[in-house]
């Protein structure tokens, strides 16, 4: 190990011990860790970083520093707790109106009546009751619900998913239930209750506590957990419990000496009003606190790697009676950037109030309890003196035997000093129970009920008669407020589900031990991945009746057009709510149904028993097969004797179609060379325009295509019809005769026309001939006129010669 002088200077002071070089012993046990002896001084280098992420950080922070983080703390706890003093002095205050533990009253004189009026134990022990009921059903308080696009690969996970939760819920986590019931019985007394999910290394398995609301402190004006500056568990702990966890390295292994045995007020007092006598406790009480620090050496850095002074989540532990701080661990997940707080408490609210902190039937309805106890407790009193009276008797009087009370025929001598026994005796007025205090007790009883949503229904008071709506309308009334406050425990129930969820996921194989036939309790680590865990009640409905007279009212409306509702889907819903077992065999519904060859769905259908065609099957060869067998003269003679022939027929023609329409989707999907979306998928807009747009033209394509072949199988079908073939040949023959006349008529129309040709021939050579004809007639003509003009000529001449020579 070198060290650089530049590096590290030795502080001012040490040249003197270096001359009288000491001896110095370096020893590195640990790479993160140096110890340094010298003179009998130990210098220890600690590293600020530790390599283990959910290590203990209490065994690599400066005391100083922790020191100085359980002193704020635990101040800070104090301040919290004083800060909801008010509402924990009603609660507390309230207890003793459950009337759990039996008084023995000595005022207004010893034996008067104790008795505390059941109105809060009642609206208590109902409410916890109603919301067992709904939220924790014998099958599990589980069911699932599939993210994004129903898939047959999501179904069947989500069927393993369900049944894995309500199997880890109800068998492996044998203490889930009673947690959850002392849950709801915490949730209605106080109006707040809380439980902490986490994973058990002891179990070895995820854990859900219940925490009552004295045990987990919030500051008052916190809106949540989330927001919570703060939230603090107070815990108790045995020694050996603690010893367990210091030997696994949760806590730090410090002797932390005897533990403190005091309560505290709240915790003695709590115990007093439920008929307990405790006054010390021999465990060791423990703050884990959820809060928000800024360590030295583990600060939040910029990019730049310079601290910025945000507080990151912490969960610390402190033990309260001697301040020693157990365990300082990192609160987010390892690699988030983001530095979110791992939550690990679920909040139970009955009534929000202005705080963090809700009411419950304490706060709402104590008044009305302690008013009812104390007219209750008059009236026992007043008969209590009515029928054994108390009065003045003089001192001589005495009864022979005993002063003990007189029993029914029972007669005793009495010694009289003088006069009659009237005359020694005077009872005191006491009147009967007052009949204007009963009607007063009933009256605040009823006014009490009624605010806690705990008066009966008087059923007998609604007429037979009565529509459904109308029963309806007084339930919704009646329960609006039960309503809301069981909306809430689904929110929280949610909440817990989904911590529950994650551990049991990381905790799960990757992939299948076997291969399951079908949805099996052992579901995969991606399972989880594809669906939603929700709890099995229904937030907007409190009660089973109030579920049925729903149902009752839908099933109304379908008697009146049952043409738009799916009977069958209805009525199992309606089985579910009853909790009805094996409803799926009562009621089977398509989407119940496997997929089956097409024997097995005729016989289904000769059943009665439904049957659902796949998109992924052999469409032709099931539509061949059906058809085939609604064409058998066998079956048709048996099944024309039954009187449900017809919904037999109806039913296999229904699946049929189903068959086509898948048919026609796969000739379009050939046709445009590309597959189309599920049926069930849920398409943009625009992509829904373009792919209608694509489809209408590859349905057009289609119909010519279809068209087309259907004309030829036509002309196929047509040809071999023997009526047909001797139109064919009739028609044939007419056709080679008209064919022989067309010939003909060629024939003679060519001759004819040679024959118009050669006349035609004829009279332009006779014309030609005529021509010739006339143009030698006029040429000789013309030589005739020249001859004569030459020979008039000539005679002109010679009869001028002859006249000449006359003269």
């Amino acid at each position: 190990m070198s060290i650089e002088k530049s590096l590290y200077a030795a502080p001012e002071g040490l040249e003197s011990l270096m001359s009288a070089e000491p001896d110095i012993e370096i020893e590195i046990e640990d790479p993160e860790s140096v110890s340094i002896e010298m003179d009998g001084i130990e210098i220890e280098l600690m590293g600020g970083e530790d390599d283990d992420f959910d290590a203990n950080l209490v065994d690599f922070l400066p005391d100083k520093v922790v020191t100085s983080i359980v002193t704020d703390l635990v101040s800070d706890f104090d301040d919290d707790v004083n800060s909801r003093k008010d509402w924990m002095q009603t609660y507390v205050d309230g207890l003793e109106l459950l009337g759990m533990k039996i008084e023995e009253r000595a005022d207004p004189w010893i034996g008067a009546c104790g008795v505390y009026h059941p109105l809060l134990s009642e609206a208590l022990v109902k409410f916890q009751a109603e919301i067992m009921m709904s939220t924790f059903p014998a099958a599990g308080p589980v069911k699932t619900q599939i993210i994004g696009k129903e898939t047959q690969e999501k179904k069947d996970a989500a069927i393993r998913v369900q049944d894995d939760m309500n199997y880890q819920l109800t068998d492996v986590m044998s203490e889930f239930r009673p947690e959850h019931e002392r849950m709801v019985w915490g949730l209605g007394l106080s109006g707040n209750a809380f439980k902490k999910v986490y994973f058990d290394p002891n179990l070895d398995r995820q854990t859900s506590i219940f925490v009552p609301a004295e045990d987990l402190v919030v500051p008052y004006g916190a809106s949540d957990l989330n927001t919570s500056p703060r939230v603090t568990h107070v815990m108790r702990k045995t020694e050996n419990d603690l010893r367990k966890l210091q030997v696994a390295g949760f806590y730090a292994d410090v002797d932390l000496g005897e533990p403190n045995n005091d309560l505290d007020d709240v915790e003695k007092k709590i115990a007093e009003k439920m008929g307990f006598r405790a006054t010390s406790d021999d465990r060791y009480k423990l703050l884990e606190i959820n809060v928000n620090l800024d360590l030295e050496g583990y600060e939040h850095t910029d990019k730049d790697g310079e601290p910025t002074g945000i507080a990151l989540p912490y969960i610390v532990t402190i033990e309260k009676g001697s301040s020693t701080c157990l365990a300082i661990r990192r609160n987010w997940n390892e690699g988030d950037k983001l530095y979110t707080k791992r939550q690990h408490y679920v909040h139970y609210g009955y009534v929000p109030g202005f705080g963090f902190y809700c009411f419950g039937l304490i706060h709402l309805v104590g008044a009305f309890a302690k008013s009812g106890t104390a007219i209750l407790r008059q009236l026992v009193d007043a008969g209590t003196l009515a029928n054994l009276p108390g009065g003045f008797k003089t001192r001589g009087l005495r009864v022979k035997g005993d002063d003990t009370p007189i029993g029914p025929a029972e007669w005793r001598d009495v010694d009289v000093p003088s006069g009659t026994i009237s005359e020694n005796i005077m009872a005191l007025p006491y009147k009967e129970p007052s009949q204007v205090l009963a009607s007063l007790l009933d009256k605040i009883v009823e006014e009490g009920r009624k605010f806690a949503s705990a008066a009966d229904i008087q059923v007998a008071d609604m007429s037979a008669n009565s529509p459904v709506g109308t029963t309806l309308a007084i339930l919704e009334r009646t329960l609006k407020v039960m309503t809301a406050v069981q909306a809430r425990i689904h929110y929280s129930f949610k909440q817990e589900l989904k911590l529950l969820r994650d551990i049991i996921k990381d905790f799960t194989p990757p992939e299948y031990s076997y291969e399951p036939e079908e949805g099996s309790r052992k579901a995969k680590q991606s399972d989880y991945d594809l669906v939603e865990v929700i709890p099995v009640s229904d937030p907007n409905a409190a009660t089973m009746a109030q579920k049925i007279v729903q149902y009752q009212a839908v099933i109304q409306l379908a008697q009146m057009a049952p043409q738009i509702y799916d009977l069958p889907q209805l009525h199992r819903q309606m089985l579910d709510v009853l909790g009805i077992k094996n409803a799926q065999k009562l009621v089977p519904l398509p989407d119940d149904e496997l997929p089956k060859d097409p024997i097995t769905e005729n016989m289904n259908a000769l059943k009665g028993q439904p049957m659902k065609a796949f998109i992924y099957q052999d469409q032709q060869a099931h539509i061949a097969a059906h058809q085939m067998f609604m064409q058998d003269p066998l079956i048709m003679k048996t099944i024309g004797q039954s009187p449900q022939a017809n919904v037999v027929m109806a039913a296999l023609q229904a699946h049929i179609a189903e068959h086509l329409g898948f048919h026609y989707r796969e000739l379009i999907e050939k046709q445009m060379g590309v597959p189309l979306p599920g049926p069930e998928e849920k398409l943009p807009e625009d992509v829904e325009v373009q792919l209608s747009r694509l489809i209408a033209q590859a349905g057009a394509q289609l119909l010519q295509l279809n068209q087309s072949q259907a004309q030829q199988a036509q002309n196929q079908q047509m040809a071999q019809d023997p009526m047909i073939q001797m139109q064919q040949a009739e028609l044939q023959l007419k056709g080679q005769e008209v064919q022989r006349k067309a010939q003909k008529d060629a024939t003679d129309a060519q001759l004819k026309q040679s024959q118009q040709q050669i006349e035609r021939e004829r009279i332009m050579t006779q014309k030609d001939i005529d021509m010739a004809r006339l143009q030698a007639d006029i040429a000789k003509n013309q030589l005739n006129l020249e001859a004569d003009k030459d020979n008039e000529k000539r005679r002109m001449l010679a009869d001028l010669i002859k006249g000449r020579n006359g003269r």
